[in-house]
């Protein structure tokens, strides 16, 4: 008798529980290091932008333009670099998530009240002091939401990187496309969305923890 696809993906997940949880611990590697480096190297980016306009375009549009590779050709163009493997992902993961954090940085310091700086600035506070003590305080939310942003887009271009030996949950997806099994393909997605789900949620939390009172709606 047939089984159908509920039994199957519970049949599947009896069988491969132990992998599946090695695959979820890599994907979450993947996803963990990537997005520091993101955050690490797109604030200060972000900021630097807010400092010298004419540099906007520049890294805007770079940045843009890396966003608007489609996945594999990333991991392609990554390959000569890096070879195969967990560098080559954690680098195309990394160039994918710069966008939201560097735009969402300027953006969220661009539109601090000029009447606030210009009050500092009154008080005598210098350039840095109206940086940490203003600009990026009030536009933490923001910027908090452009990482948001770029944990949910990573965790879903992760399941990419089984493709170059990475690992991932995107190793099931890929066995299951290759044998035609459908739950199998679940095993992988499932996790995966689930992983995005629960991120987004938690970061949707610190978000609204890190929006000014005076702000809030």
């Amino acid at each position: 008798m047939k089984q159908t696809l509920w039994e199957q993906l519970i049949t599947q997940f009896t069988m491969r529980w132990e992998d599946l949880g090695v695959a979820a611990f890599q994907h979450m590697e993947l996803v963990l290091i990537s997005m520091l480096l993101a955050i690490v190297i797109g604030v200060p980016l972000g900021i630097t932008v807010t400092r010298f306009p004419f540099l906007k375009s520049w890294v805007l549009g770079g940045t843009g333009i890396l966003q608007t590779i489609p996945g594999l050709a990333l991991l392609g163009f990554m390959i000569p670099l890096f070879g195969i493997g967990i560098k080559t992902a954690i680098a195309a993961l990394f160039l994918y998530s710069l966008l939201p954090i560097v735009r969402n940085t300027y953006t969220g310091i661009q539109d601090v009240d000029k009447v606030l700086i210009e009050a500092a600035k009154g008080m005598g506070m210098k350039n840095v002091q109206i940086l940490f003590k203003i600009e990026l305080p009030l536009a933490l939310s923001v910027i908090m939401a452009g990482i948001r942003t770029a944990t949910v887009i990573n965790v879903g271009t992760a399941t990419l990187a089984a493709f170059i030996g990475a690992g991932g949950l995107g190793d099931f997806i890929f066995i299951g496309i290759q044998r035609n099994i459908d739950a199998l393909i679940l095993i992988g997605a499932l996790p995966a969305a689930i992983l995005a789900i629960v991120l987004d949620y938690l970061l949707g939390g610190l978000e609204k923890l890190t929006t000014p009172r005076g702000l809030k709606i």
